[in-house]
């Protein structure tokens, strides 16, 4: 059984920063128990890292849905629902471009 796409969005600001964000849905597994596979990554115009939510299993001492930014990794990211989650992602995003 393959991934199908479930989410999927981008754009670029005046800025030139900009913000990819692709979801899909996976058999549920001990890496994946919702059942879904994601990254929504916010980044500079030349390509660093400026916010990141993903649930990449790999990452020692971090919990399953984590947060990336250009300090470092935390852990400290809450997954109600997948709606929920896409919506926190679009207003952190918004909180960083207004600093």
């Amino acid at each position: 059984m393959g991934s199908t796409v479930i989410y999927e969005d981008q754009g670029t600001f005046d800025d030139g920063s900009r913000y990819e964000m692709i979801a899909t849905a996976i058999p549920k597994s001990d890496d994946y128990p919702e059942g879904v596979k994601y990254r929504f990554q916010y980044m500079a115009e030349d390509g660093r890292t400026l916010l990141r939510f993903d649930n990449f299993p790999d990452h020692p001492g971090v919990d399953r849905h984590h947060c990336h930014t250009p300090t470092g990794v935390y852990d400290d990211i809450e997954y109600p629902d997948f709606e929920a989650h896409v919506q926190t992602f679009y207003d952190e995003m918004d909180d960083r471009r207004e600093r």
